[in-house]
């Protein structure tokens, strides 16, 4: 296996359409056994994986050993490779013929820009075939043994960008907690750490209560998996506390009353 990024815009403008393939591949939240059957079929089938950063080299170890592996590392706040040169690199290898499989953590329509890269290849008259993977946001709740939806405490769930891209509005987090405490929704963010001093504000001036349970998951389902609960005004100061950092969930919503009183109770039995 190699890492051979060339550089593809001349093939893109001159090279014809050959019978090569293209499916976006979601590799779950980093734990192979979390890996869907589909998923697992398409990456030992391709001849070319354009891997994003999170995804575990445990998953990337499916590839056939002939398999050609370019790493196009994408992670919010870190140094990535621009995702038009992404889109170029899979547009030249299909012209090639080969088999490709774009592989990204989590499912590749959740905050995956796997949308912008379907429309990048339909648009050059590639068809795209997409593979679901269970996204960091369910894995991390689920491994407190917490649900996102419950018939007492939450009648939905938003899942919403704590990143917002540069030059477009940002959230509206005063509006989505407003709506989040009427309608008892669970509020799940993702890239929400280097935010979470705005989010925790404007989610306690938009309604919702300072006392509301949150959970920071990071690195979901991985043997390096760790997470704080806390009151929604200690978000920030939890973070700091157990130098939680990304990539993390932040889970808001009072399906963690449970988990949280199991903690409260806990401390308050130990200072006694």
């Amino acid at each position: 296996m190699k890492n051979d990024i060339q550089n593809p815009k001349a093939q893109e403008q001159h090279t014809p359409l050959g019978t090569g393939q293209c499916t976006l591949v979601g590799a779950g939240p980093g734990d192979p056994e979390l890996l869907t059957l589909k998923a697992l079929k398409a990456i030992q089938a391709a001849t070319v994986l354009l891997v994003d950063d999170l995804v575990s080299e445990e998953i990337v170890a499916y590839a056939a050993p002939t398999a050609r592996i370019v790493y196009v590392g994408k992670r919010g706040g870190c140094t990535s490779t621009p995702q038009a040169f992404i889109e170029k690199l899979m547009l030249m290898a299909v012209h090639e013929g080969e088999n490709v499989v774009r592989l990204k953590g989590g499912d590749p329509f959740i905050f995956g820009r796997g949308g912008e890269e379907v429309e990048h290849l339909r648009a050059a008259g590639v068809e795209v075939k997409v593979v679901n993977g269970v996204t960091a946001g369910l894995a991390a709740v689920a491994s407190l043994g917490v649900p996102l939806t419950h018939r007492e405490h939450a009648h939905g769930v938003i899942f919403l960008t704590g990143h917002a891209r540069p030059g477009a509005d940002d959230t509206d987090w005063q509006a989505i907690s407003a709506t989040a405490r009427r309608a008892k929704l669970t509020l799940v963010i993702y890239m929400g750490v280097s935010g979470a001093q705005r989010i925790q504000d404007e989610l306690c001036r938009g309604g919702l209560d300072a006392w509301t349970p949150v959970a920071v998951i990071q690195n979901a389902s991985l043997p390096t998996q760790r997470h704080a609960v806390c009151r929604l005004s200690e978000l920030q100061s939890t973070l700091k506390r157990e130098q939680l950092a990304s990539p993390s969930v932040i889970v808001v919503g009072d399906v963690m009353q449970g988990l949280l009183a199991l903690q409260e109770s806990s401390q308050a039995s130990r200072v006694a």
